[in-house]
């Protein structure tokens, strides 16, 4: 028994094979917000010393600072830029050049550099980081570590172009 009337099942379902199948004005492409850079932290510049040299590692070593460098937009990672870490640590404080050190990012925009371990400074351990090689805007990011016992701390940049 076939009947032609239009019942709210057939419409509805003739509605979803539409936006399914593509019929025109019924889907929208998605659009990519893209990566936005990372803004820089207050209080990330504290004791910055420009021009800190690139090393192996910082004192004695222990702790690991990590992250990556992206740009912003299209998240594709940087290699080669240069990026500075200090802090308060068993070996010294941020002000001490010593405490100072910069590494370059890999082919994957990736960078990682030991230190010793950092210690509470006005009650919290945190660490330094800045990106400062001049192709993309200054960051400063000072990641604040959830307790002192961490052997480790990441931050990740996405940076605009200069």
């Amino acid at each position: 028994m076939a009947t032609d009337a239009l019942t709210r099942r057939t419409v509805l379902a003739a509605g979803v094979a539409a936006m399914v199948t593509g019929a025109p004005g019924l889907l929208v492409p998605a659009r990519a917000q893209g990566l936005a850079p990372t803004p820089s932290m207050r209080g990330g510049s504290n004791n910055y010393q420009p021009g800190a040299s690139i090393v192996e590692r910082i004192g004695g070593g222990g702790f690991w600072m990590s992250g990556t460098v992206r740009r912003a937009g299209d998240g594709a990672p940087i290699p080669g830029q240069r990026i500075q870490v200090w802090a308060h640590t068993t070996e010294g404080r941020e002000r001490d050049p010593h405490s100072h050190g910069a590494t370059l990012t890999d082919a994957d925009g990736t960078f990682r550099l030991e230190m010793p371990q950092i210690v509470p400074t006005f009650g919290q351990p945190h660490g330094h980081l800045a990106y400062d090689s001049g192709d993309f805007e200054t960051v400063f990011l000072r990641p604040v570590m959830r307790s002192a016992e961490q052997t480790s701390l990441r931050a990740d940049f996405v940076l605009r172009p200069a």
